[in-house]
C-alpha cells in the first residue's frame, strides 16, 4: 500500500491512519443508501497554522488544544522547529491527535532550509518570521510549489528592509538574509492573488521595529475572511489591528501574548461531506460547529441552501438535509449562481455538487484559484469534462451544465480539495478512480477512514 507523501516520525501523532490507496488508485465508493451520519473533523488547517506562528513569536508558552495534524501543519512545526521553537506534545482529548505547547526561542535563529511542501501557509507565513531570525535561511517546497504566486510577499519584505535573494523569479525558491530585525513601517503590495500576503505580514507585524502600516494597492482583494481570521487571532493575543481604510491594516510594535487556543474544526473540510447529503440523499451532521467563526466553510450554512438543501442548527451540531427528489426521479439540486470570491476553497466540491443539479450554474470571482495548489479552473473542466460533463472555463469562474457522467480516472493533481471532489462524483458515478487520494493528508489524513464512516 501506498502512504501520503511524507513523513516526520517526531510529530505523527495519528499512526497508520493516514489516506491510503492502491496501486490503481483509490476506486471511490458509490452510495448506496441515503445517508444517515454524524461525523466530528479535526482542526482548521487555516486557524492551526495561524496559531503555531504567533506562539512561536509570543512572550512565552502556548498550549494549541484540538490542533490539526496534517502535512500543512507539520511542515509548519518542522519549519518553526528549525527557526528555534521548541515544541511538546500532550495528550488530547478530541481523537485526532495531540495538543501542542510551543515554546518560543530565546532569539530566533536562521541558517537553515525550510521546506514548503506545497502549503501556502507555510510559503507566506514563514519568511517575515525568516526575516526576525539571525542568519540566512533559503525557503524550497514541491515542484508544484514553483508555480504558486510569491511577488507579494518578497516585493513586502523588500519594502520594509529585508534583504531577500530570488534571482529575479519571484517564486520559490529563494534566500531571506535574516539579522534578527525588521524596520517595518509604511508598505503597499498587491495582494490581488492571495490573501495570504496580507495576512503573513501582519502575523510578525507586532516583531517590526516600527509596527506596520500595510496598504493593499492591486484592484481585487480575494479571501477577505481569511484576513479577518488573523486579525482576530491577533486580538486573542493582545494585537490589535487598525483599519484606517478598506485595503489599510495598521499594527503598532508590540509584545505578542502567550496564550491556550481551542482550534476549532476545519469548516471547509466539512464541505466534501455537506456536500455528500444532496448527491446521495439522506442527511450528515456535523459536531463541534462553532456558533460564531471567522472560517469560510461556514459560509456552507447559506450556500447549500441555494442548490436546494435544508440546513438546521441544534447546539454546535450543523445538519444538511437533501432536497425533496424532483417528481422526475432526479436528486432535486438546483442550479446556483453565485459570486465566491469569499470562498474560493469551497469552490471545486461546490463543483461537483453544481454537476448533478437539475439546470446550470455559473460561479464568478474565483480567478485567483487558478493558482492554488493547481489551477482549479482548469483542472475541474478537465476531469469532470473527461467523465462526459459540460463545464466551460470563464475569465474569472466555471459555467456547469449538467450531463451524465461515466466513470474513469480523476486526477487530484496532488490537490486535497480535487481529491475530495473526486470522491463526491464517486458517490453517484460507479467506476471513478481518484489517482491520488493521499493527497488529502494536506489537511485531513483522515479522509477515507470518515468517509466510510458516513457511507456505513
Amino acid at each position: 500500500m501506498q502512504v501520503s507523501r511524507y513523513s516526520a516520525p517526531e510529530f505523527d501523532p495519528y499512526g497508520d491512519q493516514r489516506p491510503v490507496e492502491g496501486d490503481g488508485g483509490w476506486h471511490a465508493p458509490v452510495a448506496s443508501a441515503p445517508l444517515a451520519a454524524h461525523l466530528s473533523l479535526p482542526g482548521s488547517k487555516s486557524l492551526t497554522n495561524r496559531e503555531l506562528v504567533l506562539a512561536a513569536l509570543a512572550d512565552g508558552p502556548s498550549v494549541l488544544h484540538a490542533p490539526l495534524w496534517s502535512r500543512d501543519s507539520e511542515l509548519m512545526v518542522e519549519a518553526l522547529r528549525q527557526l528555534g521553537t521548541r515544541f511538546e506534545r500532550i495528550p488530547g482529548e478530541g481523537g485526532f491527535g495531540d495538543d501542542l505547547r510551543v515554546i518560543p526561542a530565546d532569539e530566533l535563529l536562521g541558517s537553515t532550509t525550510i521546506d514548503c511542501g506545497l502549503a501556502g501557509t507555510v510559503m507566506r507565513f514563514l519568511p517575515p518570521v525568516a526575516a526576525l531570525a539571525l542568519g540566512p535561511t533559503t525557503f524550497d517546497g514541491d515542484e508544484a510549489a514553483y508555480r504558486r504566486p510569491m511577488r507579494g510577499v518578497i516585493d513586502g519584505l523588500r519594502g520594509v528592509g529585508v534583504d531577500l535573494d530570488d534571482d529575479g523569479r519571484g517564486t520559490l525558491p529563494f534566500t531571506v538574509h535574516g539579522f534578527g530585525r525588521v524596520e517595518g513601517g509604511e508598505l503597499a503590495i498587491d495582494a490581488s492573488a492571495s490573501s495570504q500576503f496580507v495576512s503573513g505580514l501582519l502575523l510578525s507585524a507586532p516583531r517590526f521595529e516600527r509596527g506596520l502600516d500595510l496598504t493593499h494597492s492591486g484592484e481585487r482583494l480575494p479571501s477577505l475572511p481569511h484576513i479577518e481570521m488573523t486579525i482576530d487571532a491577533l486580538a486573542l493575543r493582545g494585537v490589535t489591528v487598525e483599519q484606517p481604510a478598506v485595503g489599510r491594516w495598521r499594527v503598532a510594535a508590540g509584545p505578542i501574548a502567550a496564550r491556550d487556543v481551542d482550534i476549532e474544526p476545519d469548516l471547509s473540510n466539512a464541505a466534501p461531506f455537506l456536500v455528500a447529503a444532496l448527491v446521495a440523499g439522506g442527511s450528515v451532521t456535523i459536531s463541534g460547529w462553532p456558533a460564531e467563526t471567522t472560517q469560510v466553510g461556514a459560509q456552507l450554512a447559506e450556500l447549500l441552501p441555494r442548490f436546494g438543501a435544508l440546513v438546521d442548527r441544534d447546539g454546535d451540531r450543523l445538519t444538511v438535509h437533501a432536497p425533496a427528489a424532483a417528481a422526475d426521479g432526479g436528486r432535486g439540486i438546483r442550479g446556483a449562481d453565485l459570486d465566491l470570491s469569499e470562498a474560493g476553497e469551497l469552490v471545486p466540491n461546490l463543483v461537483a455538487l453544481a454537476a448533478f443539479a437539475d439546470g446550470p450554474s455559473e460561479f464568478t470571482g474565483i480567478g485567483h484559484i487558478r493558482h492554488h495548489e493547481t489551477d482549479r479552473l482548469a483542472a475541474l473542466a478537465a476531469e469532470l469534462n473527461g467523465l462526459g460533463g459540460r463545464v466551460t472555463e470563464l475569465e474569472d469562474g466555471l459555467r456547469i451544465e449538467p450531463a451524465p457522467l461515466h466513470g474513469g480516472e480523476w486526477k487530484a493533481y496532488a490537490d486535497h480539495r480535487m481529491a475530495t471532489t473526486g470522491a463526491i462524483v464517486g458517490l453517484a458515478v460507479e467506476g471513478v478512480v481518484v489517482d491520488d487520494i493521499g493527497s488529502t493528508s494536506k489537511t485531513l489524513p483522515q479522509f477515507t477512514e470518515l468517509w466510510e464512516q458516513m457511507l456505513g
